[in-house]
């Protein structure tokens, strides 16, 4: 019990209407919300604090499943803390997105029939914005759809003043200790976009390519290479074999021929070549594979580049302009002609690269590039969660993040763009180089020139954590509310953001890590565990099921499937059934206040309660500490399911339908049990507020008049519990479940009445006769009762007249069919599992499944045997 329901003001039970209606309801509470500041955290709170930083979605994207999944169990946290006497802040805000923004705008700009070449870069930058601020953020708008308590006071944009302060503060600082260097390396291009991405911006897919080998050098001082990128022999430089390969001990150090070129290339050793593999010769293309270019390093071999910025060919005559793809098959036909192709394998399945935006496939490329200097970084962000300053959860994510920082590369952090963080180096006449940071004048003068290139977008979304509370300002909200609490966010993404952010917040915040715990989640797919995506028709919009079924439907539909994770499945048919529990907890609390249910004064002292009322609250408490475990754990899907269960089946359908006997008689008990009532709903409503806002908060201020949920109490578990109480209902819960399946076996209506003798006497159930009855459609026995069927269960004897409410020869006849087939089945079964022929060839699978029809088999003989006993004689 709690004193919650006393501390608010109450007000006149307004009526509330006969249906609720989410579209009414929904917006006008949302804005009712923000206008009154309950999001809005303050700094100079006595409050402990307690905050999460939103993981900032694309300034061009618009919310889909995944973000509704996330920012559900992220408000429910914030919302819960909140109640909980925490000062919450939910920092939202919203990444610049460089490379999709500026593909949104060239894209515009192309059906103008302009690049952004023709408007050079400070106007196309200006019209970047433009765009921003016209078409951008629409996701904002749909965050406040699905219930967002976020502080909107505190917005951020990773291109905002602010955040660039922090950007230019970071890279000087790392830049000054040596963690960032410009070299010539092979990266991930994109032909599309035009610039290097990441590796982790490269999505691996099956493609059904060639393989060709190729015969280099004549007579014996030839060999064979096979490769899926015939063109790139054009930039050949050496052919590789492994120093011990018997096979070739005469040609290393040798030069052979390049076909269909008019140079020659030495033959190297190097342990790189794996003997056992194909030929066990391997074509090195240093300008063109990651793999050849650290051979090259190691034989000091010449790069040549082969290609330009858009995969054309850039060397040797009959190729030159050819596009990479049309010159693969163009120099595979002139190597045919000169009788080089030895085999061909078509198709040949194999993995290859594309970029995670366009889906362009990638291309290696050598380029100068820069870099950070991953290694002391990455050692600092996988000791902060060895050591325990951060949890991993689920635990058994710790290893994909211990996979990736304890083997990443140095991160490529320059993009080839307009919009974005330009890098901050300046090059001087004579080849000077200068970083400068946010406080500091750029060199002037002739021919000084800043760095074309913008920093990828990682780099600056890895500062969010900090870099949105103030820094590198000493801010009041930065000592306030760093580090963070916790990290939501899917496991997709631990490699792109989660590590970055781990790195970059221990670098700059002296070894204090950006939050406490990486709660990771799973990825949204349909109802039939399959990807959702916009290339198949299963991929949903969020809000189509919002205005259909009513934002709290969908949360609560998320948050049920939310296991630490796992990937979350997600149908129709499960939203409309979440909206049916929020229509079913409206027009239950719409009962209860028609009859009696308050939460005016003091609840009354458990002498003076039903056991129906300790029964309910009892379960009451129990249910909020259960609710508050699973919260402390992030299982979300176990809370919901808790909630779900308690407020269905223990308050609405038990509590409710065993307390109508005691509201209809009215007097004393119906006053106490009112109370109790409204005590229940109080609770309960605090409960589900966090996963469905809406529904809870509009029946709260009608049940308690308080003035809203969002800034109530959370509940606590007073610690009463009644195991006695708890029993005695169990008991009625079982004579009632029992008669019904009865009769329903028996197919009478559910509302049809039937005349019935209890034996109650003696046992725990005396007292609640009245509401057994009520439950059951029982009729009190008349003069001419004749007991046709009796059910003894839980100590006590229900007797049943059904003489005049069924056809007992043709209910027999109908259940003697139903049990010749399941003895039927069951001997087929029996005859199955006892052929030993069968069981030594049968599968595991296949044994498994005629044990499970052995089994029920076997229950369903016992339960229309059972039946057919309880029926009166024909």
């Amino acid at each position: 019990m709690t004193e919650n329901a006393q501390q608010q003001p109450t007000a006149p039970h307004t009526e509330l209407p006969t249906q609720y209606a989410p579209a009414d309801v929904e917006g006008p509470l949302y804005e009712r919300w923000v206008e009154r500041g309950y999001f809005e955290a303050d700094a100079k709170s006595d409050k402990p604090p307690y905050t999460i930083v939103i993981p900032p979605p694309n300034v061009t994207g618009s919310l889909h499943l995944g973000h509704a999944f996330q920012h559900t169990l992220m408000d429910a946290l914030t919302r819960r803390k909140r109640m909980q006497g925490y000062e919450a802040l939910w920092l939202p805000g919203m990444d610049h997105a460089g490379i999709a923004t500026q593909n949104k705008v060239e894209q515009q700009l192309a059906e103008e029939g302009k690049s952004r070449h023709d408007l050079g870069r400070e106007e196309f930058v200006e019209r970047v914005w433009q765009w921003k601020e016209e078409y951008g953020g629409r996701i904002l708008g749909q965050m406040r759809r699905l219930g967002d308590g976020v502080d909107w006071s505190r917005e951020r944009f990773t291109m905002d003043e602010g955040l660039s302060k922090a950007v230019l503060t970071i890279f000087k600082k790392l830049y000054d200790d040596e963690l960032i260097y410009r070299a010539e390396r092979i990266i991930n291009w994109c032909p599309r976009c035009l610039t290097a991405i990441s590796d982790i911006e490269v999505e691996y897919q099956e493609d059904a390519g060639e393989l060709v080998s190729i015969r280099y050098g004549e007579g014996e001082d030839s060999l064979v290479v096979a490769t899926t990128r015939a063109e790139t022999m054009l930039g050949d430089t050496a052919v590789a074999v492994h120093p011990d390969d018997e096979r070739y001990q005469h040609l290393i150090g040798k030069q052979i021929k390049l076909p269909l070129t008019d140079r020659t290339i030495p033959v190297v050793a190097d342990t790189h070549v794996d003997p056992a593999f194909g030929t066990g010769a391997v074509k090195v293309t240093p300008a063109h594979d990651p793999n050849d270019f650290e051979i090259g390093r190691r034989h000091d071999l010449p790069s040549l580049t082969i290609m330009d910025e858009h995969g054309v060919i850039t060397v040797h005559g009959p190729f030159l302009g050819l596009d990479r793809f049309e010159a693969r098959s163009t120099v595979v036909g002139a190597l045919k002609e000169q009788g080089r192709i030895v085999a061909e394998k078509r198709p040949y399945m194999h993995s290859v690269g594309h970029c995670s935006r366009c889906k362009t496939t990638v291309e290696p490329r050598l380029s100068m590039q820069w870099w950070v200097k991953v290694g002391p970084l990455a050692k600092a962000a996988g000791d902060a969660v060895r050591d325990g300053r951060v949890r991993i959860h689920p635990e058994d994510m710790s290893k994909r993040y211990f996979d990736w920082v304890d083997n990443m590369h140095d991160w490529c952090i320059s993009r080839q763009l307009w919009w974005g963080h330009r890098i901050p180096i300046w090059y001087g006449p004579d080849g000077e180089v200068v970083c400068v940071g946010p406080d500091e004048e750029p060199p002037t003068g002739e021919g000084w020139t800043q760095d074309s290139d913008v920093l990828d977008t990682w780099f600056s979304s890895g500062l969010w954590p900090f870099s949105t509370l103030g820094w590198p300002e000493q801010t009041e909200d930065l000592r306030k509310f760093y580090p963070t609490d916790v990290l939501l966010t899917g496991h997709d993404i631990i490699f792109f953001w989660v590590a970055r952010m781990m790195m970059f917040g221990l670098y700059a915040m002296d070894g204090q890590a950006p939050f406490h715990t990486i709660a990771l989640t799973g990825l949204v797919r349909d109802e039939f565990g399959k990807k959702m995506s916009k290339s198949n028709p299963n991929a949903v919009d969020p809000l189509v099921w919002m205005d259909a079924y009513g934002s709290d439907a969908v949360r609560f539909t998320l948050a049920n499937g939310a296991n630490p994770g796992a990937d979350v499945p997600i149908g129709e048919d499960w939203v409309k059934a979440s909206r049916n529990f929020t229509n079913k907890i409206w027009n239950a609390t719409r009962f209860a206040l028609m009859n009696g249910a308050t939460v005016e004064g003091p609840l009354p002292d458990a002498s003076e309660m039903s056991a129906t009322d300790r029964w309910i609250l009892s379960r009451l408490n129990t249910t909020v500490a259960q609710v508050d475990a699973y919260y402390d754990d992030y299982q979300f899907a176990k809370l919901a399911d808790a909630l779900y269960h308690f407020a269905w089946d223990e308050v609405f359908d038990w509590y409710v339908e065993l307390s109508k006997t005691t509201f209809f008689a009215g007097g004393e008990q119906a006053r106490v049990s009112g109370r109790v009532l409204g005590e229940v709903l109080d609770v309960t409503l605090r409960l589900l507020h966090p996963v469905i806002p809406f529904v809870t908060d509009a029946l709260w201020t009608t049940l308690t008049g308080g003035e809203s949920l969002v800034v109530g109490e959370w509940p606590a578990d007073s610690g009463f519990r009644d195991k006695d109480a708890e029993l005695e209902i169990e008991l009625v819960q079982r004579v009632v479940t029992e008669v019904r399946r009865f009769r329903k076996d028996q197919g009478l209506k559910d509302g049809q009445k039937v005349p019935a003798r209890l034996t109650l006497d003696g046992t725990a159930l005396a007292p609640h006769e009245a509401a057994i009855r009520q439950l059951l459609r029982l009729q009190p026995e008349g003069e001419d009762f004749t007991a046709t069927a009796t059910l003894p269960v839980a100590g006590a004897e229900v007797a049943l007249d059904l003489s005049g409410t069924i056809d007992v020869a043709a209910e027999r006849k109908r259940l003697a069919k139903d049990l010749a087939a399941a003895e039927k089945e069951k001997a087929q079964a029996n005859a199955k599992l006892g052929n030993e022929a069968f069981l030594a060839k049968a599968p595991d699978n296949v044994v498994d499944k005629i044990r499970g029809r052995l089994a029920k088999a076997d229950e369903d003989i016992a339960r229309i045997q059972a039946q057919l006993d309880r029926l009166p004689e024909a």
